[in-house]
This record gives C-alpha cells, structure tokens and sequence, in this order.
C-alpha cells in the first residue's frame, strides 16, 4: 500500500482553505487565537469526543451538527475552552452563525472547538470583530489555522498524506493541538482532519471510531482526560475516485492513510507534553491478545515513576516492571523481558522478570536521548500495541501552577 507523505496539512486535499488570526479572545496574548478551515463541497463527516462527563459546548454543539453525518467548515478558538459556562452553547452556535454570515455555509454544518481555560466566562466580541478578517484570508494557511488552536504547545501538529482509492489519487492531512491534560479515551485533544477521498458518512464513522483505538487512545501526557477532546474528519469527494460505501481494499487504503497521519500527530503531542524533553514510545510485544498488549503499554507510559526516570536518564526499569504489575492486564511477571533503546543504542536491562548486568554508563548515553524506546517482551503471545507518552519534569509542575494566570 504507497503511502506518501506530502506538504500541506488540512489545506493538502483539494478543495479544502484556512486561516488563523488574532481577535484577541485572550488579551494578555499576541498570538493567533481563531482558526477557520472550510470545504468548497459539503463533506462527510465524523468524530468522536472525550468521555470526560464533564463536556465543554462546543462538542455539544458539534454533534448536534453532525446528527446528519455532513459538515462544512471547522471554526476554533484558543484561549477559552468554553466549558462550564452558562451561555456556552449559545456562544458556540453563536460562531457557527459568524461562519454563516462570513462564508455562506450554513451554521448547521460548523464543526466547533475551543481550547484553553475551563470556567471562564466567554464572549463572541472578539470573533465579531475579527471574522471578516478571518474569511477574507482563507487559503493555503493550515500553518495559521494550527498556530491559531494551540496553547501551551511549543511546536506545531501538522502532517499530510497522497494515497491511491481506487487507482485515483487522493489526499488527507491533518492539524492538531494538546500538550497537556492529555489522557484521551475515545478521542484526543483538538485534532481537524480534511480528505478530498469521496466515502460516505456511514464509513468515515467507522474508520474514525476505530483509528483512534490504536493511535490517540495510546497516547498519555499526564493522565488528565480533557473536557474538550475531539477528532474530527471530513471528506469532501474531490478526489473523483469510486464512493467508498463497504468494506475492502478501497476503505482499507483510506484507513491505513488516516492512520498515517494519526500517528504522527499522536507522537507531535506525546513529544510536546507540558514541560516535556522526550518522546517515550512504548513498543510492547509477546502478548496473549490485543487488550493485554495495550492495557499493559498505556500502563509503561502512564507510569510518573517511569517518566521521572526517564527525565533523569535512569535506566530503573523497575519501574516498568511495576507499572506492568498494576496495570490490571494478567501477565506472567516473571516471563518480562525489559529493553531501552534510543539513536544512541539499546541496552537490555531485565530478562525473564529479573535483573541483568548492563552498563548503567550505556543506559545513561542511551536515556540522554530525546526519542527513547521502552521495549517489553511479555514472551506469552503473538499480539502487540504501541504507546507514546513524555518524560516528568519540573517544569510540568511550573506550567500548570500558574496556568490561569
């Protein structure tokens, strides 16, 4: 299957423009601050959301939205998660009827996110003021769009991919944000997907449903589940290739593109963790089933013990061995096998659910790193999963003492 990455982000498939500007939502800030991405064609369309009880208006109003499997454009904020406030949801249909007035997609085909503090109150001033600019500068910006949904990220979240459905060439691309509160179960963060591959809504639901069980669901910064979580793709057919309406090679291309681009915002994010310096990649291996595989890697990379360590480039993998031990996940302890690995090296540490020799000066060279591979054998099965997580540092803590203010 000819996967290939290329430039563009959500401006990558045909069809689709954005945009990102400052309005001044948080005025302490001089950064954009609201994104736009529209689809010159009405799209397919499907999410999933966090499955935090406490949801912020935007998802509400989004899936109301959605009820039809169609949308249009995506409108979001950064600075205000628009959670926990009285007239949250009028301020979310609110910004869908500025899209309608600025664009003329209907406001029932906005897709809505905001991100940033929860419990503030919120006003649509700014994004009244702001929208005409907003939507005259719709184009080729994906750039503007990421950096206008991002808090205290450091990087930007892009990626983009050109596969084949149907022996036509299609695209998808992809934008995301989240640095911290990031423990997604069902979704992640604020992630917006575009695809000009023609699918129906049915099938795009599918596909969204079960990507995320081996990509954003595998990913843990700090073991928060935010309020605001939401993946959301659309797909407006510009591609010209055959409707992907069933099961087969066709949805099996589009899939395995999706997943493409998922895993490589997944591992943005875990590498952009709050206060983070490393990506921790948990490639578990040898276990009885699937669940086993991830419930036991989600466990390694949640484990604060084991981030510590590796902030420290400790190689202590008893502190895997633990997380192993706690996850729930029954696993013969004492058939585990414990390896690092990183551009430096690898060092095998622990065989059979005990210590071996292994230089520490090795293991410290390889653990200094900033992408190191925890490898866990559970030696009881042919199943495996992949989890990406960051390293614990002081500065976590510094972030998110003041994060209000």
């Amino acid at each position: 299957m000819n996967i290939t990455s290329i430039p563009g982000g959500v401006c990558a498939a045909r069809g689709f423009k954005a945009n990102g500007i400052r309005c001044g939502i948080k005025a302490s800030s001089k950064k954009r601050d609201l994104a736009l991405i529209v689809s010159e064609k009405r799209c397919a369309a499907a999410a999933v959301y966090t499955a935090n009880l406490v949801k912020s208006a935007p998802i509400k109003v989004t899936k109301a939205h959605l009820a039809d499997g169609h949308a249009q454009a995506v409108i979001c904020n950064s600075g205000n998660a628009n959670t926990c406030n009285a007239n949250g949801v009028e301020i979310a249909e609110g910004m869908s009827r500025l899209v309608e007035q600025y664009t003329g997609i209907p406001a029932s085909d906005v897709i809505v996110g905001s991100t940033g503090v929860i419990g503030q109150q919120m006003s649509l001033e700014p994004m009244e003021r702001g929208m005409e600019e907003l939507a005259a500068g719709l184009g080729d910006h994906s750039d503007f769009a990421e950096d206008a949904i991002m808090t205290t990220d450091t990087v930007p979240k892009e990626a983009a991919v050109e596969f084949e459905v149907g022996g036509v060439k299609c695209r998808l691309g992809g934008i995301a944000k989240g640095s911290g509160m990031i423990h997604p179960n069902m979704a992640t963060m604020l992630v917006w997907v575009t695809s000009d591959a023609a699918i129906t809504p049915e099938m795009l639901q599918r596909a969204v449903s079960e990507d995320v069980k081996t990509s954003f669901n595998m990913v843990s910064v700090d073991g928060d589940t935010s309020t605001n979580d939401t993946f959301a793709v659309m797909a407006n057919g510009m591609a010209g290739n055959p409707v992907i309406d069933r099961e087969g090679p066709d949805f099996d291309a589009f899939c395995a593109a999706l997943h493409a681009v998922t895993v490589k915002l997944c591992r943005g994010i875990a590498k952009d963790g709050e206060g983070a310096t490393k990506l921790l990649t948990c490639l578990l291996t040898g276990a009885a089933d699937e669940a086993t595989a991830k419930t036991v890697a989600k466990a390694v990379i949640c484990s604060s013990l084991t981030k510590a360590a590796m902030f420290g480039a400790d190689a202590n993998w008893g502190r895997v061995l633990c997380a192993i031990g706690y996850s729930g996940a029954t696993v013969d302890v004492e058939k585990v096998d414990v390896s690092f690995r990183s551009a430096a090296g690898r060092v095998d540490v622990c065989r059979g659910g005990a210590g071996i020799p292994f230089s520490e000066e090795e293991a410290k060279k390889i653990l200094l790193e900033d992408e190191i591979d925890i490898l866990v054998d559970l030696n009881a099965g042919a199943a495996s999963a992949e989890a990406w997580g960051c390293d614990l540092t002081y500065d976590y803590v510094k972030i998110n003492g003041d994060y209000r203010t």
